[in-house]
């Protein structure tokens, strides 16, 4: 391909060499933008979905609550739904760019996550039908959607080596470990601010980081 064929769209004349290779360099950069993965906004994404969620599970907990209870529950399971598909959401569009057989583990690990909730969300139903506490329940299903988001994020860095999602499915499980040894409501101030917060803080260590770079 001749670089003198590229084509200034507003005088129509042909681009200079140095021109021409500005455009195709830009558009590089564009496309590696699209398919290259960001920590960053992956652990912002959760920061949002735990210090948000489980933030309002803790004030509308308990007789001094400051929110209307039913709202807590309500937050923390939107937020958290929110965080896993749009987490689904931007990997699927990083693996777009991305076809063999790793498209084929990309999409496998997508109905990873949409099969282990189903089933997940059906043996807690028939758990929480046993006798058991509400205190117990709660633990039991933050502790159990925590500990499974947890290993598919061990999983995931398995799969495409990479230390980031690694380290943060580590940190949701150990979070969510802590999370039930509090109680409740203690649960959720520690699952609000340790693991919102060390996202938090992973995210702007990204960011740090690709400016830096």
């Amino acid at each position: 391909m001749k670089l003198n064929r590229f084509v200034d769209s507003d005088n129509e004349e042909p681009l200079t060499a140095d021109a021409s290779l500005a455009v195709i360099e830009a558009e590089r950069d564009r496309v590696a933008k699209r398919v290259t993965f960001n920590p960053a906004v992956m652990s912002g994404i959760w920061a949002v979905a735990w210090f948000v969620g489980f933030g309002c599970a803790y004030l509308a907990y308990g007789s001094d609550r400051v929110i209307p209870a039913w709202l807590g529950p309500t937050v923390a399971a939107t937020f958290l739904v929110a965080a896993v598909v749009v987490s689904m959401l931007y990997a699927a569009r990083i693996n777009s760019g991305i076809s063999g057989p790793s498209r084929t583990s990309a999409a496998m690990y997508g109905w990873s996550w949409m099969l282990g909730f189903a089933c997940l969300t059906a043996v807690n139903i028939v758990l929480a039908n046993r006798d058991l506490s509400s205190a117990t329940i709660t633990l039991l299903w933050s502790a159990s959607s925590l500990l499974l988001v947890g290993v598919l994020q061990l999983a995931g860095g398995a799969i495409w080596r990479d230390w980031t999602q690694f380290a943060i499915g580590v940190w949701m499980m150990i979070c969510a470990t802590g999370a039930v040894l509090a109680g409740v409501p203690g649960n959720f101030l520690v699952q609000a601010l340790a693991g919102g917060g060390g996202f938090a803080v992973l995210a702007l260590y990204f960011v740090a980081q690709r400016r830096r770079a």
